[in-house]
């Protein structure tokens, strides 16, 4: 095996096909595609906006596909660790915002592409943030968010009877305040987003461990990648793809 390598050709020092990375190639796929769709049906730069930017892991994925050259990036983040440590900081448009407020200053129906990848876990006001990314995308604009997920059922024990039993015994809270299943997360969508949900993937059904060699396996990543297509709800990731209703005012209907 290698000692350096870079997942899917992108991030240095993990294995070729790691599977904590593999959403974002699936990620930069997509919004790449739908960047050149748009720049070639409408001869513009696209608005791509990253909500908890991060490191900006998803520019680097993105970038390498034709299409990401139309993009125009966006980043929103509290910027805890300074902005110099996102990848290619200097090349985005920056908003300081935190995110439990929502996206307060960011106009409505604005943006091409709207990403929140692993962040929503991480909020109190979950579902009044995915009720600002939808605000804020424009009609007929791409939506990508993703978690965390458990099996529809425990997902209630770790989300209600965890945080009791940690505030019993006087433990540190976790990162992660929110506890979603993919039923319960497609729920919030739909409750929250005025959005039509197209593809829904999983990711990592089994991964880590003494199963970390793999990783050096195209093969074992395309099983993980079929698997979480088939049955996304017993991975431990899910990632939604989902489009803005636009509406078709001489017919004065909504369409997709």
């Amino acid at each position: 095996m290698p000692n350096e390598s870079r997942a899917f050709n992108v991030e240095a020092g993990h294995p070729p096909y790691r599977l904590r990375q593999a959403r974002y190639y699936e990620l930069g796929m997509d919004v790449a595609r739908f960047s050149r769709d748009v720049h070639r049906r409408e001869t513009r730069r696209v608005r791509l906006l990253d909500v908890g930017v991060g490191k900006g892991v998803t520019r680097m994925y993105t970038e390498n596909h034709p299409g990401a050259e139309h993009l125009d990036y966006h980043a929103v983040d509290n910027y805890s660790h300074g902005a110099e440590r996102i990848y290619k900081y200097d090349e985005w448009r920056h908003h300081k915002i935190d995110l439990e407020s929502g996206l307060p200053g960011l106009p409505s129906d604005h943006f091409d592409i709207v990403i929140c990848e692993q962040v929503l876990e991480h909020l109190h006001n979950a579902p009044s943030t995915l009720s600002e990314l939808s605000r804020v995308l424009r009609p007929g604009g791409m939506l990508m968010v993703g978690v965390p997920i458990f099996p529809h059922g425990p997902h209630l024990f770790r989300r209600h009877v965890v945080p009791c039993f940690d505030r019993l015994v006087n433990r540190k809270p976790r990162p992660h305040v929110q506890a979603f299943s993919k039923p319960s997360f497609l729920k919030l969508i739909r409750n929250q987003c005025d959005v039509e949900v197209r593809r829904t993937r999983g990711f990592r059904i089994i991964s880590g461990g003494i199963l970390r060699p793999l990783e050096y396996c195209r093969w074992w990543w395309r099983l993980n990648r079929r698997l979480g297509k088939i049955v996304p709800g017993l991975c431990v990731e899910v990632q939604v793809v989902a489009f803005k209703q636009s509406v078709d005012r001489t017919a004065g209907r909504k369409a997709a």
